[in-house]
């Protein structure tokens, strides 16, 4: 049993520590897991855990719920790091796990981000969950699908843990201001929309929300009474600038970068900025947005407003050249003018066509009368017999077949009604009925 020293008095411990709920009662949020008669509560309640993994944005209670199974099913619990941990730290650890388990005791190894794992790391817990050695319980902010070892995803269950809501916050910083744990025997005096305000800056976060709530009241005004009065100005003090949520090489990277191209091709201007500034503001490269857009002006815009292409390349240019925060201006022309233009996904359409047939039938001879004759013997084998040279021509334009036989007749390109593809739509259709007509 590991002996106590003066660090470990709980009155020193951070609010957040101090407040770490021990039951599910006291556990706040992720109601469509643990509400009555749900799936993760039922299996707690009926002591049927097995391994899982816990994935949710950070302060959601990943660690404190895998301590609370630990307690309601009375199992050992190790708490493990997947950032100061290796191979040597693993089998220690199974070592302790197989010994509880030769005395009837289950051991839940709670492993907290577990993405940081690699493949032989993750790999080497497979034995001993499949012997029952140990339920493993993983914490990601990651997406398990991209993050885990599929052969180690296969044996747990996914639970998806959400952001808390500012109501759940409140419960929480309410909590705080009340339970002797907190600041339960001081008299703090706040005014009545601080709650509200340090909930919404926490942004889901309930460890956020009161380390936040911790930095407010010991910041306060004391009084002569020692009472604690927190002020407008300290409050807005330790708020400071709100921290954006966001990964740069994690899912909500993906998310976001989703949600402009859908806002874009929706012709939604400002949602399109939105999510633009939340990129950008939030430390993104503005030349993978740029990227991005270069792809939405052919995939989204194409043939209906060529110019679509010019303006995304010349932003592209212009994040080159500049950089942040300069060319934010630019970026925002550039988006503004996808989400306003006129909408045609024809020249994706057209390749994926294509692409079907071409996979399908890659080694389709090119026809001899578009084949190049550079030497005497191609010449001989009637390379480029037949082929008919458009310019000598008063239409510009000949009959002369150009797909394989065995696609004679497929079209690829349909385009739309939108924008100038109208008149491309004109253009293709005359050009059909002469060779019809030829």
């Amino acid at each position: 049993m590991e002996q106590l020293t003066i660090f470990d008095n709980p009155v020193s411990q951070p609010l957040a520590a101090r407040l770490r709920p021990d039951t599910l009662e006291e556990f706040a949020g992720q109601q469509h897991l643990l509400g009555e008669g749900k799936l993760l509560r039922r299996l707690i309640e009926s002591d049927q855990v097995s391994s899982m993994i816990f994935w949710g944005p950070p302060g959601v209670g990943k660690t404190t719920l895998a301590r609370i199974i630990a307690a309601r099913t009375k199992s050992a619990f190790i708490d493990f790091s997947a950032v100061t941990s290796g191979i040597k730290e693993i089998r220690k650890v199974m070592e302790v796990a197989e010994e509880n388990r030769r005395f009837g005791e289950r051991t839940i190894l709670f492993v907290d981000e577990i993405h940081r794992f690699n493949k032989a790391q993750q790999d080497a817990f497979l034995p001993f969950v499949e012997k029952g050695s140990i339920i493993l319980i993983g914490a990601t902010t990651e997406n398990p699908s991209f993050e885990i070892n599929s052969a180690l995803l296969s044996r747990c269950q996914v639970f998806v843990l959400q952001a808390l809501t500012a109501d759940d916050l409140k419960v929480l910083l309410q909590r705080a201001l009340e339970d002797e744990r907190g600041f339960g025997n001081m008299e703090v005096r706040y005014e009545p929309d601080m709650l509200d305000l340090i909930a919404n800056f926490a942004n889901g976060d309930a460890r956020s929300a009161l380390s936040t709530l911790e930095m407010v009241v010991l910041n306060g005004d004391v009084g002569n009474d020692g009472s604690i009065t927190v002020t407008r100005e300290t409050l807005e003090q330790c708020i400071g600038k709100k921290s954006l949520l966001y990964d740069k090489n994690g899912e909500e990277h993906y998310n976001l970068i989703s949600a402009l191209h859908k806002s874009m091709r929706n012709s939604d201007p400002d949602a399109a900025v939105y999510w633009l500034a939340r990129m950008l503001e939030a430390g993104e490269n503005p030349l993978y947005v740029a990227r991005r857009v270069v792809r939405f002006a052919s995939e989204d815009v194409g043939l209906a407003d060529s110019r679509a292409l010019e303006i995304a390349v010349a932003a592209y240019q212009a994040c080159h050249f500049l950089g942040m925060p300069e060319c934010n201006v630019h970026l925002t022309h550039a988006v503004i003018y996808m989400a306003m233009a006129p909408k045609s996904n024809a020249m994706e359409t057209a390749y994926l066509a294509a692409r079907k047939d071409a996979l399908a039938q890659l080694a389709e001879p090119v026809p001899l009368n578009i084949r190049n004759a550079p030497t005497r013997l191609m010449k001989d084998l009637d390379y480029g017999k037949g082929y008919q040279y458009a310019h000598d021509f008063e239409e510009h334009i000949t009959s002369m077949q150009c797909l394989p036989d065995s696609l004679l007749g497929r079209e690829y390109y349909q385009p739309s009604d939108q924008g100038l593809e109208a008149k491309y739509k004109a253009r293709l259709e005359q050009i059909k009925k002469w060779k019809a007509e030829h």
